[in-house]
């Protein structure tokens, strides 16, 4: 946040209040209102906090008219295209590109916190068998903190260290032994020889009774899915993890909140209402029925991985995902997979179409996302989980970034009270 002498004035009941105005490195000025109930003795009313920063950070910045995202400066498909995941986690975390040296360290560091604790496996049992996957990581990852005691402390730089990587480096086996329970296959362990994507591909679809050869194409596509998702500025789930951080909550229950959050379809369930269209479509033949109810503004049919809430114009990520979308689909074709092929022919016919060109409603990251995920093998259940896992680094340097704010204090949002004002209690033989 950079000083200004800029200023806004506020009338209220006659008086004139001066309110500072900050100008950013980037995006709009924020007017400062702080000090506004103290001095005047009213506060603002903005629901969902669309108007309204809650913190300032360095880390991820999003221009939704220009179709921009950016980590620490760099342009996300830069970073898609020329870097992998692990390497994006040492930009978000540290805010710099690392050295040589430095990233193999990292590496090193989460390939060898990749492994649970052994009882970890009795908690994963005391879920039924049909439970959804994400209520299983919400429930592994707060249960971290009964068994890395040593990592808790959110005071002591050291340990939130330790806790940031055991994070970052176990989500990918959290996963896929969610995953394995749900579909009750053994679970599979991590390997110290492979890089990330393709120890969570085979944690997930390798079995004791053959080998598992991870294919380099699938392997590249999982990291860009992981790289793509990596951090979205101040989302829902990245303010629930900062809401959850400023009571000082271990860092564990605070990703678990991330999570829960994330669980809501309106946040991170939207690639898997993406395939359940595709699904509802059908068939290739029956797309252009489904292209008109969705111009049709009295039809409540929305074609679900189109366009985007933040991204007005296209989102950045997108251009990067279809490519690997195209991959994928190259190696393992979409002749035996109804869905896949519908989605090839809507992805073909929106935009030839000139209506959705207008409304610049493209597809966005969601929909080729679980274009690859269904090609590869996941159920659509696994979807959310997938991000989650993606998202935990995000979360991680948010957390990082706001414990070491000398201005963090406990999240208070104020309200507009519309109840009953004070009355007295009524005898309930009076009522």
């Amino acid at each position: 946040m950079t000083d200004s002498n800029k200023t806004a004035t506020l009338t209220v009941h006659g008086e004139t209040y001066e309110l500072p105005v900050h100008s950013p490195t980037a995006g709009p000025d924020v007017i400062d209102i702080r000090k506004l109930y103290g001095d005047a003795g009213v506060f603002t009313y903005d629901p969902g906090f669309t108007s309204t920063a809650s913190c300032d950070s360095t880390i991820t910045y999003i221009d939704g008219e220009k179709g921009e995202l950016l980590h620490r400066g760099y342009p996300i498909d830069q970073l898609a295209g020329k870097s992998h995941f692990l390497e994006v986690c040492y930009l978000l975390l540290y805010g710099e590109l690392p050295q040589a040296k430095d990233l193999e360290q990292f590496e090193t560091t989460i390939t060898r916190h990749t492994m649970l604790h052994e009882q970890m496996q009795y908690f994963y049992r005391g879920f039924r068998r049909d439970a959804h996957p994400m209520a299983i990581m919400v429930g592994v990852v707060g249960a971290m903190s009964a068994f890395y005691h040593d990592s808790t402390d959110i005071s002591d730089p050291h340990q939130r260290e330790v806790a940031s990587h055991r994070l970052i480096a176990k989500m990918p086996t959290i996963a896929a032994w969610a995953f394995k329970y749900h579909t009750g296959q053994p679970f599979v362990y991590p390997r110290n020889d492979l890089d990330y994507a393709s120890n969570f591909l085979r944690m997930c679809f390798s079995v004791p009774a053959e080998e598992y050869e991870v294919n380099p194409i699938l392997s590249r596509a999982m990291d860009r899915i992981f790289t793509l998702h990596a951090d979205h500025e101040q989302n829902a789930s990245t303010s629930t993890v900062r809401l959850a951080s400023s009571s000082g909550a271990n860092p564990f229950a605070c990703i678990a909140a991330g999570i829960a959050c994330l669980w809501g379809p309106a946040h991170g369930g939207a690639n898997q209402a993406c395939l359940e269209m595709l699904e509802e479509i059908g068939s290739v033949d029956r797309i252009p029925e489904f292209i008109e109810r969705a111009k049709d503004k009295n039809d409540p049919f929305r074609l679900m991985g189109f366009g985007h809430r933040v991204y007005k114009n296209f989102d950045p990520r997108a251009k990067v995902m279809k490519q690997s979308a195209d991959e994928v689909l190259d190696l393992l074709g979409i002749e035996d997979n109804p869905k896949l092929q519908v989605a090839k022919a809507l992805e073909k016919q929106a935009l030839e179409d000139p209506y959705f060109a207008e409304k610049k409603l493209f597809p966005n990251v969601d929909f080729y996302s679980g274009i690859i995920l269904e090609a590869m093998g996941f159920p659509t259940s696994m979807f959310t989980p997938i991000f989650a896992l993606s998202r935990t680094v995000g979360w991680v340097s948010q957390w990082k970034e706001m414990i070491a704010d000398p201005q963090n204090k406990i999240g208070r949002p104020r309200q507009l009270y519309l109840g009953e004002t004070t009355r007295d209690y009524v005898d309930i033989e009076n009522r």
